[in-house]
């Protein structure tokens, strides 16, 4: 059957997993019995161009240019050109994981042909450390394909990149002038594969719509290359855009040559609009109706948004699909830098969504106001361990990246909760906010039921500028957070920023101490220093003066408007810091230099820090350790196996019967030595607690079921020596 929708990503997003937008869509169109199809020409025309054939034509048109000047490196890399070739393919087999005996021959020296990336090896050594041979040779082939992409931005085309194309086009474009002019142009190499590539797909092409998708400016080029092809080609079918890059960058939208390529730009959530974009073109719905989008009007743009219609709920967009894409050819890399840039480039991920939009909804450098951030609403449990199931029987893959803006705490509980019921085996991790409700034994939780890693963001690291950033964090209190994902073996990534409005020359060096206090203690294993940005549709953005800002520009342009130039109230150059922080980060997360005087990381001078060399430290030895516990916390327990062993002393000369009992724990055996009577209730207890058997006893019903089975003061025993050994080892867990 001939799909009525073609759904693209166009080039470049990940290497490793698919963009998840059109699986998204296509989910939803399924529940609608509307037959779709979905591309990722992306990896398509990377494996395209990463092959023997596409090096083959690769080199034989830059030797063909004649290109006058070229750098050393180049001239090394088309010397071995012949060498490139001949490996390639393996090289690429062995990163789709299809050929994991390759990483012998590649962690050899005289397998891969190396250019000027592999001169950073020596400097870098220590960064491999006792690393596995599988890690290695993924960084090596790594090397080996950045080598080849310096040589084709060099001599090909200077906007290629792995994960982005022509991004400067698309990074804040106020004027639609410098893109529309590329396209005017002759096509570019890689353009010249990506049409190649459209030819030979749709040589016919009976659909009604074609639906790209454009989460980044790295892809918008390649959006509109195809969106240009397609109206040529196919004149009769209508192009339409949404994703990321125009919920954020588009909202304004004026430029009337932009529908020359694209019949309508859709806004948000994008079920509801393309429901409607279809039922337009069947002659059911009038233009004025649609869903927010954008289209041309008489030369003029128009945003219609009438539409009385709702958008769909969590439990009505179907599970994601991915049927159409080629699961087993994306590529997995090894980024050694960032330890959370190995999850996002290395393996495939199935994404799904914990919540619509963000439970906090009120950092201030944030795009709140937009829809996909302040329409919070959670899936449930069982809805998501249900598309769990679903997509593992889809595609076999059983690693899960959820793409939320903050996975809500109580959801990850009764997920986790839910995945353990099911005894579902996977790998999970997703993006939260470093708030109290994350305690000890929520987190053992969240790892026994396979969350991995979480990233957050911890932004300036100083409680005056989170405060007006409105995190609602304090840095002890990520602190005391991480502290407890890291004791659960769950790697944490924290982002961080640096030049927010009034921030200070001091802040700014005290926030990085704060920061190496974190990786000192291992509170944090990777993070990622970012420069702040002020956005129209953040607090920032819509109130500047509120936040010392006085020289800010607005309505620059009638294309891309989303990121607001403005003069720093401060008058500070943060560009200074840029490099050090960068750089101390990448030392910190190899436990390289975290004794070093902040001072050696920068070329210029830079003040003393003012912060205590021991205050996180200090934070969490002073942090309460008592949990408090509230008549409807939740008591479950993870033990499924217990022994129980009689035993007799001698108490003044009479016999006393007690036992010894035993929990086995995945790692571990617990004993305590308790009163008989004492070990049956916990025995029944466990058995009607046990997260395999579904059961959850509040702690008010715990005490009750206590008090009914005969026994005596319950807060005496509940806080005695054999049951604080059972909760500092797992055996209960307080919710």
């Amino acid at each position: 059957m001939n799909p009525r929708v073609l759904l693209i990503t166009p080039p470049f997003t990940q290497l490793n997993t698919p963009y998840p937008a059109t699986a998204y869509l296509k989910g939803f169109l399924n529940t609608k019995q509307i037959v779709s199809a979905q591309y990722d020409l992306g990896i398509e025309v990377i494996l395209q161009l990463f092959s023997q054939r596409g090096l083959e034509q690769l080199f034989d048109f830059v030797q063909t240019k004649k290109i006058l000047k070229v750098s050393e490196n180049a001239k090394r890399i088309l010397a071995l050109k012949e060498e490139y070739i001949k490996t390639i393919h393996h090289v690429i087999s062995f990163l789709q994981g299809k050929n994991p005996s390759c990483a012998r021959l590649i962690c050899q020296g005289h397998f891969l042909p190396k250019a000027s990336r592999f001169e950073e090896l020596n400097d870098l050594d220590w960064a491999f450390g006792a690393m596995g041979i599988q890690d290695r040779s993924k960084y090596l082939a790594t090397l080996y394909l950045e080598d080849l992409s310096d040589f084709i931005m060099e001599c090909v085309d200077e906007h290629f990149g792995f994960s982005r194309y022509a991004e400067k086009l698309g990074s804040s474009a106020h004027s639609f002038d410098e893109l529309y002019n590329v396209l005017q142009s002759e096509l570019s190499y890689i353009d010249i594969l990506l049409i190649s590539l459209l030819s030979e797909k749709f040589k016919h092409l009976d659909t009604q719509l074609v639906a790209i998708s454009v989460p980044f400016p790295g892809n918008l080029l390649g959006a509109f290359r195809i969106a240009q092809w397609f109206k040529l080609n196919f004149p009769n079918v209508k192009l339409a855009m949404g994703g990321g890059f125009p919920n954020t960058e588009l909202r304004s939208l004026s430029d009337e040559r932009v529908f020359e390529f694209f019949d309508f730009i859709a806004l948000d959530d994008g079920e509801a609009p393309i429901e409607h974009i279809l039922e337009l073109l069947d002659g059911k719905r009038p233009i004025d109706l649609l869903k927010r989008t954008f289209v041309l009007q008489e030369n003029e743009v128009k945003y219609c948004n009438y539409s009385l219609s709702k958008d769909y709920s969590q439990s009505e967009l179907g599970t994601p699909d991915y049927s159409d894409l080629f699961m087993d050819s994306y590529i997995s890399i090894m980024e050694i830098a960032n330890p959370m840039h190995s999850l996002w480039s290395d393996g495939t991920w199935n994404k799904l969504t914990m919540a619509h939009g963000c439970y906090w909804g009120k950092c201030t450098f944030c795009d709140i106001s937009l829809d996909y951030i302040k329409n919070y609403e959670p899936a449930t449990a069982i809805l998501l361990c249900d598309r769990i199931e679903e997509l593992i029987q889809q595609n076999g893959i059983r690693s899960f990246h959820f793409v939320d803006e903050a996975a809500p705490p109580a959801l990850m509980r009764a997920m986790a909760l839910e995945i353990l019921r099911r005894k579902l085996v996977i790998s999970w991790w997703t993006n939260i906010r470093f708030e109290k409700s994350f305690t000890r034994d929520l987190c053992i939780l969240l790892s026994a039921s396979g969350c991995i890693a979480v990233s957050g963001g911890l932004e300036v690291a100083s409680d005056r500028l989170l405060d007006l950033i409105q995190k609602g964090v304090t840095v002890a209190q990520v602190a005391e957070v991480t502290n407890h994902f890291s004791n659960a073996d769950i790697l944490v990534h924290a982002y961080l920023m640096f030049g927010f409005p009034t921030q200070t020359r001091q802040e700014v060096i005290d926030s990085l101490e704060m920061v190496r206090q974190l990786f000192e203690l291992n509170l944090i294993q990777s993070g990622f220093w970012h420069r702040f940005a002020m956005t129209t549709h953040s607090p920032v953005g819509t109130n500047p003066k509120s936040f010392g800002i006085k020289n800010h520009y607005q309505n620059l342009g009638s294309f891309a408007n989303n990121e607001l130039p403005y003069k720093d109230p401060l008058g500070i150059n943060y560009e200074e810091f840029s490099f050090g922080l960068k750089k101390s980060l990448l030392n910190f997360m190899h436990g390289i230099g975290l004794e070093f005087d902040l001072q050696k990381w920068f070329d210029s001078k830079v003040p003393k820090t003012k912060i205590d060399q021991n205050y996180i430290f200090t934070v969490l030895q002073n942090q309460n350790n008592l949990l408090e516990i509230k008549p409807s916390s939740k008591i479950i327990t993870l033990v499924n196996s217990s022994q129980i062993k009689l035993k007799t002393k001698n108490k003044k000369g009479d016999p006393i019967i007690y036992c010894e009992l035993t929990f086995h724990l995945k790692s571990e055996s617990i004993s305590i030595d308790i009163e008989l009577a004492y070990a049956e209730w916990i025995i029944e207890l466990l058995n009607k607690i046990s997260v395999s058997e579904s059961g959850i006893f509040t702690f008010e019903e715990l005490k009750k079921h206590y008090y009914d089975y005969g026994l005596q003061d319950f807060d005496l025993f509940w806080h005695g020596m054999s049951m604080e050994k059972l909760k500092k080892h797992s055996v209960f867990l307080i919710l």
